[in-house]
């Protein structure tokens, strides 16, 4: 190891940018010594030494205060200084100087500048290396104190504290003699691995040899002549370090052998000291191997808010931390947690950064679960255990234990707690470094099974909540066991229940069915059980974390019975974040799978089922909700109701109360997120039960729509309201139920006409909101997260009922929305842009030619603007104005396209060109813009020279896109618009020199695109035209028969096994393209056919005889299949080939015939059919 050498003078102390103002009458004490001890010179006399020594025991002393006027610089100083005037050969001295450093550093939370650290980091490495043993102790904390928060300005001190014969890595080596020297040395590494966000990590090796030195100091037992505490705080100070190396990002386990041992400590290091648990664990775990297991996560629903819309509850305040303690001597050294912690640094002060503690804080990458809940229930959100920085002292109330239990074992059992709390919060960290598919291997090490009959419970994460005596221990594992189910989904879906037990294996399918049960059973259990009513909450967030994953429609039923009756009563629970976490686990049920017939029946259960077991805390609801006064609408106003709903359902009327009733005084008088003089709920509580009933309208809208005048007026409200997250999902719910009201007026809706909520009503529903207060929030400019939600619900309104509308209302509309086109905000423009979209397709307004050109200069302004979700919204609208013109092409009245403004489609035509070119999710809807524009080019359009150029541009675009490497979704539409073009007549093709570059791309595609789906389109885009001379030459045409053929051929060629359930389909369109083609074919085209069947007139009458079958039983999509249709084709086909005059000597003709005969006939005797050929065959 090179020699450390002690710089003999460094420069003045580095100022930082904003220099600590010492406020008036403090800090006079510190600065006094200070003074005296910058006067002293180095003496090695008598007297000098004992002058250095009393001013090291003031300073050392003194009663500092954080901020109490003494500035970084000048504790930096005096560190030097204070090492300056003590020569390593003087042991006393140079502990006490140690000494001095940690109190100071630790005491007024200074990190050591870079230029003071690197004379200190010095003096401190030399002290180890010639200094006797019995000062190791001091100097290590006085080390720790200085690498805190540092570490990435230490990388020339790397290779003598962490290189093979590394300072730190002999002290912390098992074999040391000192285990308090050992336990200081592991203490120093963890501080070096903490990373601060900005500043650059580790060097590499350093990061490993650390994590290697933490796992070995965790896979170590404890030696004999170390005593419990000082063991428990050494794994504690090993678990951090590898927590810091986890959240900096720099480790990644990659390696089965390294995670599995990190697991496996992890694992026995959470039931470390367990009351009545002694496990034996393997030194590596191994996965499990999965089923074929795709690791993205599924869709996410778009977001019903921003983060920012909604408050979140103030938590009790902590008590305040108490001051460090003066170390020198004191028994209690450990207990006092004075070492400096390796844990991120956070507002809370270095002070709550104790040793002994086991933080997990930001820098973990988990997101904090606010206590009002969010939409996408039971995510993984870390709430006070993991967010507090100090687990250490608390106060009395908040205590693990009771007072009478005192001494040592009380000690001991908080000690061994904080262990199982720091490997919870490490193992936390791990999930988040590690891909989902790859913990999910280790789903059985931590998640319960359940057990077989006789054979004792497995040890896991549930095994802590129910038998840790610690509520905070209990909590830590509830939020790991949360963020292993979250974004479980997948995974868990391959969960199915059977009733069959006499197989010789166990299913995996089975497996996970049987741990969902397992995790069902504990959790209600330690619903149950639980006191704290902050791990309460947790169980209730897990719970709502594993109903939202949960397969529950390949599960038996009862599971969500048993969590909804059980859940209930905790809905008036005295403390207001289980009552928001219950209502969370509510929306959870309701929204899962939505609509499941088990959630229907609960829906309608009595108010009162299932709260039989109600205490003072959690009184009866049967009175509460019938409290909500029904609304003078509802009383005027009949709307249908479900069949069999006689019962209202008590949970549209609980949320209604929850919104709407004053607070009851059985509510904690403290509840967090209310107003002080406020009457209602607290606002989370209001949050929470607004979300449930936009669930409610999402899932089980049948339910809903019984409530929808009342639901209205609660709208009203809650959009009236000065708090605008109260407005904002009032418009969220306001959405929902507009567009539950869509979907019943649907098409393809199964709901009977006389089940559906009247046109009348819903026309009245809406006019209710429009005299409301939503143009207000349509028009406030100082919330635009409002303004956008309050858009998205505005164009949820049913256009049967907008027609129904008055004509000031329909107009206040419309112009609403073209002014807040103008708007600046990029969330509220993307909203109206889509909104007009929507409006355009109305058919009371899609002839009206002002508006649909208002719309269209809109949607073009909107194409410019530099947010891609502003202009994929209006690509998306674009796309919707354009199927509008095609719409009102077909209606038999021209004055539409007459009227419409030829420059306004030029103008259209150059921005779809453009937006062609945009992201893919501006792509896709451009080209869908721009087919529509060609198909609806008039012939008087086409003649004009000013659209010649821009016709041809736009074709070339669309002929790109097609062959581009795009998504599949834009080749799609690329191909679906190229098809749309060949539907104008008016335009050239067969002629324009664009055509056989456009059949070129289609060939292209149906014989080599990887994505079945998009040759399925261009087969279709080719059997478009319907003239023989619109496919050009007879080269271009036998070049497409050939493609086409080659396609059949290849149908069933594809690595990707997602893409077989569309082998049918294309098969099926390729057949009737290439029947099509033999219905337009030319004398000039037969020989071509003829050698292509001589070739392949096997494989292509198989495939046309399972074309013409499964038209017949109708079991095929795609194309025609009605009973004889497509026999119908095939006749139509042979009689036109028939009567085609072929040249002389020319057998091609004959052959194609006999093809079609053969064909035919086979089909017709297969099917039983008599038909007679012969009026064809005479030929």
């Amino acid at each position: 190891m090179a020699a450390v050498q002690v710089a003999g003078s460094l420069p003045g102390a580095q100022v930082r940018d904003v220099p600590q103002e010492p406020p008036p009458e403090q800090g006079i004490g510190f600065r006094c010594l200070s003074a005296r001890l910058c006067a002293l010179r180095p003496d090695d006399s008598s007297s000098a030494r004992t002058e250095i020594h009393l001013l090291f025991d003031q300073l050392i002393s003194e009663n500092y205060s954080e901020g109490g006027g003494v500035t970084p610089e000048d504790v930096s100083a005096l560190l030097v200084q204070a090492c300056r005037l003590v020569p390593l050969n003087q042991n006393h001295l140079v502990s006490k100087v140690s000494q001095l450093i940690h109190r100071l550093l630790n005491r007024l939370q200074v990190i050591v500048d870079e230029q003071n650290l690197d004379f200190l980091l010095a003096y401190t490495i030399s002290a180890i290396q010639q200094c006797s043993s019995w000062t190791h102790m001091e100097i290590l904390q006085a080390l720790a104190a200085l690498v805190y928060c540092n570490g990435s300005k230490c990388q020339k001190y790397l290779p003598d504290l962490l290189g093979k014969s590394g300072i730190l890595m002999k002290l912390s080596d098992s074999a040391h003699p000192d285990p308090e020297v050992r336990r200081a040395a592991v203490h120093c590494m963890a501080n070096l691995c903490l990373s601060v966000p900005g500043q650059p990590y580790l060097e590499e090796p350093y990061p490993n040899i650390c994590f290697q030195a933490f796992l070995t100091t965790l896979q170590s037992p404890k030696s004999s002549d170390m005593d419990d505490i000082t063991f428990c705080m050494l794994l504690q100070n090993a678990l951090k370090g590898i927590q810091s190396l986890l959240n900096g990002g720099k480790m990644k386990l990659t390696q089965t052998e390294e995670l599995g041992a990190l697991l496996a400590v992890l694992k026995k290091s959470m039931f470390h000291g367990l009351p009545g648990l002694n496990i034996e664990l393997p030194t590596v775990l191994y996965p499990t191997p999965l089923p074929q297991y795709d690791g993205r996560p599924p869709v996410k629903p778009l977001q019903s808010e921003t983060s920012a819309s909604r408050p979140t509850v103030n938590k009790k305040k902590k008590s305040k931390v108490k001051s460090r303690k003066i170390q020198q001597g004191e028994e209690e050294e450990e207990e006092s947690s004075s070492e400096r912690e390796a844990a991120p640094v956070t507002d809370l002060g270095r002070e709550n950064l104790l040793e002994g503690s086991t933080p997990c804080s930001s820098s973990l990458g988990v997101r904090g679960w606010p206590v009002e809940g969010s939409q996408q229930a039971g995510r993984d959100r870390v709430s006070a255990p993991f967010r507090s920085a100090n687990w250490k002292r608390v106060s009395s109330s908040e205590s693990d234990y009771s007072d009478a239990e005192g001494g040592m074992q009380s000690k001991m059992r908080s000690y061994q707690a904080k262990v199982r709390q720091g490997a919870l919060a490490c193992f936390l960290s791990t999930i988040k470094s590690i891909e989902k598919k790859i913990l999910y291997g280790y789903w059985s090490a931590f998640v319960p099974d359940t057990p077989e009959l006789g054979s004792p419970q497995s040890v896991s994460l549930m095994t802590l909540t129910l038998k840790d005596p610690s509520p905070k221990t209990r909590a830590c594992a509830l939020q790991v066991l949360s963020a292993i189910l979250e974004g479980s989904k997948q995974f868990l879906s391959v969960a199915e229940d059977t009733s069959d037990h006499r197989r010789a294996f166990t299913p995996f399918s089975v497996m996970i069915a049987s741990s969902i049960r397992e995790l069902h059973r504990c959790l209600l259990l330690a619903l149950v059980a639980e006191s704290s009513s902050q791990t309460l909450t947790q169980i209730i967030k897990c719970l709502a974390n594993l109903v939202s994953n949960s397969p529950y429609n390949r599960l038996k039923l009862s599971l969500l019975t048993k969590v909804w009756n059980q859940i209930k009563p905790y809905i008036r629970h005295k403390d207001v974040n289980v009552r928001v976490s219950s209502l969370t686990l509510l929306g959870a049920i309701v929204s899962t799978h939505a609509p499941l017939p088990e959630v229907h029946l609960l829906l309608q259960q009595p108010c009162s089922s299932g709260l039989s077991n109600s205490n003072s805390a959690t009184p009866h609801l049967s009175d509460w909700w019938k409290k909500a006064p029904l609304g003078p609408f509802l009383e005027e106003t009949s709307v249908s109701s479900p069949k069999g709903s006689s019962e209202p359902c008590w949970l549209i009327r609980l949320c209604i109360s929850t919104v709407v009733l004053p607070k009851e005084d059985s509510c904690s008088s403290s509840d967090a997120g209310c107003a002080a003089g406020s009457t209602y709920e607290p606002s989370p509580m209001r949050l929470e039960a607004l979300q449930v009933l936009a669930h409610l309208a999402r899932g089980y809208f049948s339910m809903a729509q019984v409530y929808l005048m009342e639901l209205g007026e609660v709208i009203c409200k809650c959009m009236g309201e000065a708090d605008p997250s109260i407005q904002l999902h009032g418009a969220k719910l306001l959405e929902e139920l507009g567009t539950g009201l869509i979907q019943q007026y649907k098409p393809d809706s199964t709901i009977a006409s006389d089940q559906r909520v009247p046109v009348t009503v819903v026309v009245m529903f809406w006019t209710m909101m429009l005299n409301g207060p939503l143009p207000r929030a349509l028009q406030n400019s100082e919330h635009p997260t409002l303004q956008a939600s309050s858009c998205d619900a505005l164009s949820s309104i049913l256009p049967e009922a907008f027609s129904g509308l008055p004509s000031d209302r329909q107009i206040l509309c419309i112009t609403m929305l073209l002014g807040l086109n103008d708007s600046k905000n990029r969330l509220v423009k993307a909203a109206t842009s889509r909104a007009l979209g929507v409006y355009v397709l109305f058919p009371c307004l899609r002839q009206d030619v002002i508006f649909v050109a208002d719309t269209a200069n809109a949607i073009l302004m909107s194409l410019q603007d530099k947010s891609l979700n502003v202009r994929a919204k209006a690509a998306w609208s674009l796309g919707n104005l354009t199927d509008t013109l095609i719409v009102n092409m077909e209606t038999p009245d021209p004055s539409f396209q007459e009227e419409f403004s030829g420059l306004l489609l030029l103008k259209m035509l150059r921005s779809a060109i453009d937006a062609s070119r945009d992201k893919d999710k501006v792509k896709s809807n451009a080209v869908r813009a721009l087919g529509n524009l060609l198909h609806f080019l008039q012939p008087s359009h086409i003649e004009k020279p000013r659209f010649a150029e821009i016709i041809e541009e736009s074709i070339q675009a669309l002929i790109s896109t097609v062959l581009n490497e795009a998504a599949m979704k834009v080749r799609w539409n690329a191909c679906y618009a190229v098809g749309n073009v060949f539907k104008n007549p008016a335009l050239p093709l067969g002629t324009a020199p664009w055509t056989s570059q456009a059949y070129d791309a289609l060939t292209s595609v149906v014989t080599s695109c990887k994505n079945f789906k998009v040759r399925i389109r261009s087969a279709t885009a080719l059997s478009i035209p319907s003239k023989r001379e619109q496919y050009g030459s007879a080269g271009q045409y036998v070049q497409i028969w050939n493609a086409l053929v080659t396609a059949l051929q290849k149908s069933e060629d594809t690595t990707d096994f997602l893409e077989f359930k569309y082998c049918a389909s294309l098969r099926t369109q390729i057949c009737q393209a290439l029947v099509h083609l033999l219905s337009l074919a030319s004398a000039s085209d037969l020989s071509c056919i003829r050698e292509t069947l001589e070739l392949n007139g096997d494989m292509v009458q198989s495939f046309l005889l399972q074309f013409l079958k499964s038209g017949a039983e109708g079991d095929d999509t795609g194309a025609p299949h009605g009973l004889g249709e497509r026999d119908q084709m095939v006749r139509t086909a042979l009689e036109h080939i028939s009567s085609i005059q072929g040249l002389a000597g020319d057998s091609a003709k004959r052959t194609i015939m006999d093809f079609l005969e053969d064909t035919l006939t086979i089909y017709f005797d297969s099917s039983g059919s008599q038909v007679m050929l012969l009026g064809l065959t005479n030929r």
